[in-house]
């Protein structure tokens, strides 16, 4: 979907209820997977939501450049490689072409680039003596920190809350090197027994907040219009990659607009692999549909967390095959733009879905192919 199906100049996406217009190409990131494991239904929903709105956005006459980073440089996936006796290259190249085809099956558009940790050592050692030198960061030994003690603040999150987020996503709040317990390592020193890179401070290798504020920049330049995630990594992650930037550059707001997904539960609990409730996107396939999985992640406000049930599943594929039997009915020409306006409007599906099940026809069709259910 390269054009626009409306006449007219550009239409704004509204992202949290504020419009987001844009001159030029819209600038989009989608914070992407660390390549250790298979795909789950949390993972999927978050690239879904970023799928509906670079579609959108094309959809309303814009030209949108998307970057969907790879995290393959990252303790987990270090220490994954070892519980499997494996090669941690070898085991993020084979995790990310499991994901890649998963996302094909899905029906996401690949995107215009995707960077890697790996391959953006050298920006990060670049923002790394950025940060020293506008006195952002310090070093101490091979390790460069920065002063992010204000990014929780920024996000909302109180000092408690913040340490204990910093804790369970390893950034070492009880570190005795560092200034304040909430300053992250921009650049890590190594310990000689794992992957590493030279650096003007000894060998080492990046952090993960500023592997993201790097490539970010180095694609991008100072801001993004649109910067995707999970609602999960609103803090520490985004708000220290922000801080990062931002420091960095002097540049202010790092992101125009943030689409955080909600997060994905099952039986109340956050989906994750330290909680052992992964439902695996390639064993629904099995059973249902691509257009079914993407049905059920995207009819709902994107910001809402949400319970997956099989009932769930089975309820989405009930208002897929309604939307199909619409979309087979004659006229609901008037009722089109109200759909493709209602997704401009906040992603809304929900409405979408109202709208075309109501008006059928070209509505319907219209909103079959703005979500890819063909």
């Amino acid at each position: 979907m390269n054009v626009s199906r409306l006449t007219g100049p550009p239409r704004p996406l509204r992202v949290g209820g504020a419009p987001v217009p844009v001159v030029g190409r819209v600038r989009m990131y989608v914070c992407g997977i660390t390549p250790y494991d298979v795909t789950h239904l949390g993972h999927a929903a978050t690239y879904l939501w970023a799928d509906l709105a670079d579609r959108v956005l094309r959809w309303h006459g814009h030209r949108v450049t998307l970057a969907r980073n790879v995290t393959d440089v990252d303790d987990v996936l270090y220490a994954e490689a070892r519980r499997r006796g494996e090669q941690a290259t070898m085991l993020a190249t084979l995790q990310r072409a499991s994901f890649e085809a998963t996302m094909a099956t899905l029906r996401v558009r690949i995107p215009d680039h995707s960077p890697t940790a790996a391959q953006s050592v050298g920006y990060v050692v670049q923002l790394a003596a950025a940060l020293l030198e506008r006195g952002a960061a310090y070093r101490v030994g091979g390790t460069v920190y920065a002063r992010t003690s204000g990014a929780a603040r920024a996000a909302g999150v109180d000092d408690a809350r913040a340490r204990d987020l910093a804790a369970e996503y390893r950034d070492r709040p009880d570190d005795p090197d560092k200034e304040h317990p909430l300053d992250v390592a921009v650049w890590q020193a190594g310990s000689g027994d794992e992957v590493s890179w030279p650096s003007p401070w000894g060998e080492g290798r990046p952090g993960w907040h500023a592997e993201c504020a790097a490539m970010v920049l180095a694609l991008f330049g100072p801001t993004v219009d649109l910067h995707c995630g999970g609602a999960d990594l609103a803090f520490p992650h985004h708000a220290c990659e922000a801080a990062l930037a931002e420091a960095a550059t002097g540049v202010h707001p790092f992101a125009r607009a943030w689409l955080r997904a909600g997060t994905v539960h099952v039986d109340g609990a956050k989906m994750a692999k330290s909680a052992g409730n992964l439902v695996l996107v390639d064993d629904l396939l099995r059973t249902w549909s691509p257009a079914a999985v993407r049905m059920l992640c995207l009819n709902r406000p994107w910001s809402q967390a949400w319970d997956y049930t099989p009932q769930a599943l089975d309820a989405a594929a009930a208002v897929l095959e309604d939307l199909y039997a619409a979309a087979a009915r004659a006229g609901g020409e008037s009722g089109a733009p109200a759909v493709s306006e209602a997704l401009r409007e906040d992603l809304d599906v929900p409405r979408a879905v109202q709208v075309a099940l109501e008006e059928g026809g070209q509505a319907a069709r219209t909103l079959v192919e703005m979500l890819a259910l063909r």
